[in-house]
């Protein structure tokens, strides 16, 4: 299975609260409501910063995740239409698009 990991931004102007509200519930059930995040995808989940004495202030906003099974379906997944024409507009509405890391991964289930 492939994983991968998109750590983010909010846009300029936008306060932390309005972005989690966003990000958890305008854009995660966007996302979830085409019907090729039901046959591509899965696992999804969307992930965001808590206080956390003696830690480093976090360097991201957020944390999206997504699981495909293959690259096929995630080439299937990012080319349709409703992720084009859907939810990939939504994500500038509150994504810094140009802060945007990415990190493909193999997840190993360890414990």
């Amino acid at each position: 299975m492939i994983k991968f990991a998109f750590m983010i931004n909010r846009i300029d102007g936008m306060s932390f609260e309005e972005f989690v509200e966003h990000h958890r519930n305008r854009h995660a059930p966007l996302f979830t409501s085409i019907p090729e995040a039901q046959q591509y995808v899965k696992k999804y989940t969307v992930s965001h910063p808590v206080p956390a004495e003696g830690y480093p202030s976090p360097a991201y906003d957020g944390l999206t995740e997504i699981w495909f099974e293959s690259w096929a379906d995630h080439d299937a997944f990012f080319a349709s239409k409703n992720y084009k024409e859907l939810v990939n507009p939504d994500e500038s509405k509150f994504i810094d698009m140009n802060s945007v890391a990415v990190m493909v991964t193999e997840e190993r289930f360890v414990i």
